[in-house]
């Protein structure tokens, strides 16, 4: 039964390239379904792995997938109208490689080996390059193989990670399979100077993939000239399934009494990649670069709140949760303006309010979640943060991250305002559909309603996924 949430989008995805386009869309979107049906079946029921040599289900494995498999579902619903406008020549291309994308993504999730995950993590680069380059511009192609060639060098380090905690096995004479299972166990007897090499690799090897800053550069780009329903995916999905990458890191080192040198280094890395996106989200000319920097500050947050521990872990998992749910949203409106605007330009666009209403209630009601107002989880989360940095005495950090956060506002807020207000005088391109306005809509009631009620079981599923880093809603 588990393996199914992989196989399933893995074969869907083979053969839907030949079949006639109208046809795969509609496979996509029951694909979708059906892979939403079997998350949620695995989640509250639980189901055993076929072959436990490789796979498992873990609190935080499971979190990532029922996040993914639950956007995929309504950016396949998006993507079917979207596509029909675009009219790309290489759909075909579009559907399968999504289908491959998810189930690469699922094999992430509930990888527990060590070159398994890598491996998964791998492939999630080569399933969704394609996706980027399906304009066939000049710039798409740019972005493609800096999306790549970046992201194949950082993982690469993070096979390095993987060979150093090996190393650290070797030197302490312990031998167990190479599952995170396996080695949480003995983390206490791994050798904690190889450890903590191959935890720096990881974080910048999986760290390059999630955006994190300074390896964030192929990440504005591919955001940008990637189809919006391919970059809500990447933003909201793909970005998640590399934090699980330096999660599990940080797992085996604070098992083994190394979480304060892990979660310094998180922290760091989690201030400096926000400190870098408010400083290039005041200079941003397009909105889905806009969006892709905010991406690269939520990913910042999270690291940030996991290095943290304590509340700020579960605020940092809430975190995890709306993020995905408002960015995708975003991109999915991003998508309504350009196939409106015709233009990725913020000066090309304008008087949003009034000639799209519908994506303009959507749009903005995004920026205010993602910036952190009520009533959308992300003002939750990042309260729990705060509370957490200062419960801990991080005072100068919790600091940092507070004045980050206006920054990013202030920067955003511009771009957002002369989007919805300014003058535009030409003709708008396409007029706006529900379908392509009701997928953006559900994600961001989703976040609403978690924000007010948190179903026990995902509660649950969130406290035994931080309490192994030590994270838990007592401090």
């Amino acid at each position: 039964m588990l393996e199914l949430t992989i196989l399933i989008p893995l074969l869907a995805g083979g053969v839907i390239m030949f079949f006639p386009v109208q046809l795969g869309r509609k496979i996509m979107i029951a694909t979708g379904l059906i892979h939403l049906l079997l998350t949620l079946t695995v989640t509250i029921g639980g189901a055993p792995p076929c072959i436990s040599k490789y796979f498992s289900t873990t609190p935080e494995g499971l979190l990532i997938l029922l996040v993914t498999s639950f956007i995929f579902f309504f950016i396949a619903i998006y993507a079917g109208s979207y596509m029909q406008e675009v009219e790309l020549s290489s759909e075909p291309l579009y559907l399968g490689c999504n289908l491959l994308f998810l189930s690469s993504m699922s094999m992430v999730a509930l990888a527990d080996h060590l070159v398994v995950l890598w491996i998964a993590i791998e492939a999630t680069t080569l399933m969704s390059a394609p996706l980027i380059f399906l304009h066939r511009s000049k710039k798409a192609l740019e972005a493609t193989w800096k999306y790549v060639m970046i992201c194949s060098v950082g993982i690469a380090l993070a096979l390095l990670g993987c060979f150093l905690i090996v190393l650290s096995m070797d030197l302490s004479g312990s031998h167990v399979p190479l599952t995170f299972s396996s080695l949480a166990q003995i983390a206490e007897q791994l050798d904690p100077t190889w450890l903590k090499a191959g935890f720096i690799f990881l974080i910048i090897g999986y760290g390059t993939k999630m955006g994190l800053a300074p390896m964030h550069t192929w990440l504005p780009d591919a955001h940008s000239e990637a189809p919006s329903p391919a970059s809500a995916l990447l933003s909201g999905a793909l970005l998640n399934c590399a934090f699980l990458g330096v999660y599990r890191g940080h797992q085996l080192l604070y098992q083994a009494g190394l979480g304060e040198f892990s979660g310094n280094i998180l922290i760091s890395f989690g201030l400096l990649s926000m400190l870098i996106a408010a400083i290039f989200i005041f200079d941003q000319t397009g909105y889905k670069r806009m969006l892709a920097y905010s991406s690269i500050e939520n990913m910042g947050i999270i690291a940030f709140g996991v290095g943290i521990g304590g509340l700020a872990t579960y605020g940092a998992m809430l975190h995890l949760i709306h993020h995905s749910l408002i960015k995708s949203s975003l991109f999915l409106s991003a998508g309504n303006i350009l196939l409106g605007y015709g233009s990725k330009l913020v000066e090309k666009t304008g008087d949003m309010a009034k000639l799209f209403p519908k994506t303009f209630i959507a749009f903005f009601a995004g920026f205010a979640g993602i910036s952190g107002f009520p009533p959308f989880g992300v003002f939750i989360s990042e309260v729990l943060i705060i509370m957490g940095a200062f419960q801990q005495g991080r005072t100068l950090a919790g600091t940092i991250f507070i004045l980050a956060l206006i920054f990013i506002f202030a920067g955003a807020s511009r771009l957002v305002m002369r989007m919805s207000f300014g003058t535009f005088n030409k003709e708008i391109l396409v007029e706006e559909k529900w379908i392509r306005v009701l997928p953006s809509y559900a994600l961001l009631c989703t976040s609403f309603i978690l924000c007010v009620w948190l179903p026990d079981s995902l509660y649950e599923i969130i406290l035994s996924a931080i309490a192994t880093v030590g994270g838990g809603i007592n401090g």
